[in-house]
């Protein structure tokens, strides 16, 4: 099956950090501030979305590499954004970088790999 996915695309996702999102509350470290695991989630998710309207229906696409650099701390309350960039597709393979923002600069930056996968087909593979 060919896919839509092109090199170039960009996503960007904007979330508060609550106290569901600190270190303290996920179990990663024992400070109230912005977890590594929840930036983590948010360039999931914001690579994932990058992709989701290119994909036809039945399709989506499933993280199978990530590597991230915390730069700083981000306090509860403040906006942080994440930028990705669709950097190479080889076949059904994606290749994202990823930057990440507060309102005081740079938090966070990294790679990520997902993979295209039929949802049906992939959910059979796990019963």
């Amino acid at each position: 099956m060919e896919f839509n996915v092109r090199e170039g695309i960009t996503s960007t996702m904007e979330v508060h950090v609550t106290e569901n999102d600190t270190a303290k509350k996920i179990g990663s470290g024992d400070l109230n501030v912005f977890a590594t695991p929840a930036m983590t989630a948010l360039i999931e998710n914001t690579c994932k979305n990058c992709v989701d309207l290119h994909l036809p229906s039945g399709y989506t696409t499933v993280g199978i590499e990530i590597n991230v650099k915390h730069i700083k701390p981000s306090p509860v309350g403040v906006k942080v954004r994440c930028e990705v960039f669709l950097e190479k597709v080889k076949e059904k393979k994606l290749f994202f970088k990823a930057e990440v923002w507060d309102d005081t600069g740079k938090i966070g930056e990294g790679s990520h790999i997902r993979y295209i996968v039929n949802s049906v087909d992939f959910m059979k593979k796990i019963q």
